[in-house]
C-alpha cells in the first residue's frame, strides 16, 4: 500500500456492492437433505450490503449506494430502507427485474446460512459502472458477491481493478470467495487497499490458513494492500503494509473483542467493515479503527437481525462503560 492510501481519510464511500432482501427464519438446527423443520420465528429485513452501508452511516460517513436495485416489493423495500439511513441513491429502479433475495437459516448458536437469489443488484451491461463518481477522497466497497456471477463479476472487477488512484479500495470476498474466478480476482486483489475477510474466507483464500498466518499470506498475495482477518470473538488480525515497500511486513497484530453473549451473527463482518471504514474517516488508525469495528461487531451479535450495528453515539457509550 502507498503512502497515500495508507493515510486516507475517506470523504465518502461508495457502495458497489449489493443491497437485497433477506427472508430470515431462526431454526434450532438445519434439516437434514429432504427434510423439514419449524423455524421458531421469522421476518423480513434489508440485508447483504444494506448491512454495510447502515453501519457506516450511523457513524457519520456520508454514503452513496452504486449498485441496482428494482422495480417490485423487494426494491421498494430496499429504497426504504436506504432513505430510512440517509443513504444516497445513483441509479434509477430497473424496470424490469425486482431486487433479489435470500433466505437465511440461523440456528441456535447464533451460525447463519443462506441461499440467495440475484435479481437487479447484479449489473452486467458493459460499462454500467463507468459513470459512478469514485474518485479522491472515496472508500470504495466491493463485494465478492459482485464478483462471483458470470458477466456481472467481469464488468465489476475490471472497474475495480481500473479505479484513479486516489480512490480507497475495499474488498470483502465473502462467503463466495473460493468461486471468483482469478481472472476477475487478481487484478483487484492487485489494485485494492484493503482486504477484509472472515476466518473461513481467509483460510479458502490462503491454504487452509489460521487466521494469523491467513493474513501474512494474504498481505504477500496483493500489490498493496492490508489486511484484515476477522476471527468472530477472539477479534481480528491485522496485517499493516509498511509504508516503505522494500522494508519486512510486522507480525500480524492480533486485536482483540469484547466477550457478548451472541444471539445472531448475520451481518456482523458487514457491520465491522462499515465501522472500521468510518473510523478510518475519522483519524483513527488502523490498529484503533480496527478495535472500534470489533466492538461494533460484537454489540451487533447481541441482537437479532441482519442491519443492528450501532449509532456512533450508541457505540460511544457501551465503549466507555465496557
Amino acid at each position: 500500500m502507498t503512502p497515500t492510501a495508507a493515510a486516507a481519510r475517506p470523504r465518502r464511500l461508495v457502495f458497489a456492492g449489493e443491497a437485497l432482501v433477506d427472508v430470515l427464519m431462526r431454526v434450532p438446527r438445519l434439516p437434514p437433505r429432504g427434510g423439514d423443520i419449524l423455524a421458531t420465528s421469522s421476518e423480513v429485513a434489508v440485508g447483504g450490503g444494506f448491512n454495510v452501508m447502515a453501519a457506516a452511516a450511523r457513524q457519520g460517513l456520508p454514503v452513496l449506494y452504486a449498485g441496482g436495485h428494482g422495480t417490485g416489493p423487494w426494491g421498494e423495500l430496499v429504497r426504504a430502507a436506504l432513505a430510512a439511513e440517509g443513504i444516497g441513491l445513483l441509479r434509477p429502479p430497473d424496470p424490469s427485474r425486482d431486487t433479489g433475495f435470500d433466505v437465511a437459516l440461523v440456528e441456535s448458536d447464533a451460525e447463519r446460512t443462506f441461499v440467495t437469489s440475484l435479481g437487479a443488484e447484479s449489473i452486467s451491461a458493459p460499462g454500467s459502472w463507468d459513470a459512478v463518481p469514485a474518485g479522491p477522497g472515496d472508500a470504495v466497497y466491493v463485494s465478492g458477491y459482485g464478483l462471483v456471477p458470470p458477466g456481472s463479476g467481469a464488468v465489476l472487477g475490471a472497474w475495480a481493478a481500473a479505479l484513479p488512484p486516489g480512490a480507497l479500495l475495499f474488498i470483502d470476498p465473502g462467503p463466495l470467495a473460493a468461486q471468483i474466478p482469478d481472472a476477475v480476482l487478481e487484478p483487484v486483489l492487485a489494485r485494492c487497499d484493503w482486504l477484509s475477510c472472515n476466518a473461513r474466507e481467509g483460510a479458502l483464500l490462503a491454504g487452509g490458513a489460521a487466521p494469523g498466518e491467513a493474513a501474512r499470506r494474504l498481505l504477500a498475495r496483493t500489490a498493496r494492500a492490508s489486511v484484515i482477518v476477522r476471527a468472530g470473538p477472539d477479534g481480528c488480525f491485522l496485517a499493516a503494509r509498511p509504508p516503505d515497500p522494500l522494508s519486512t511486513p510486522p507480525a500480524p497484530l492480533r486485536i482483540p473483542a469484547p466477550a457478548v453473549a451472541a444471539v445472531d451473527t448475520t451481518g456482523a463482518g458487514d457491520a465491522h467493515s462499515g465501522v472500521f471504514l468510518a473510523a478510518l474517516a475519522d483519524g483513527l488508525s488502523p490498529a484503533d479503527a480496527a478495535r472500534r469495528a470489533n466492538a461494533a461487531a460484537a454489540l451487533e451479535v447481541t441482537r437479532p437481525g441482519p442491519a443492528t450495528s450501532p449509532a456512533r453515539a450508541e457505540l460511544d457509550a457501551w465503549l466507555a462503560r465496557a
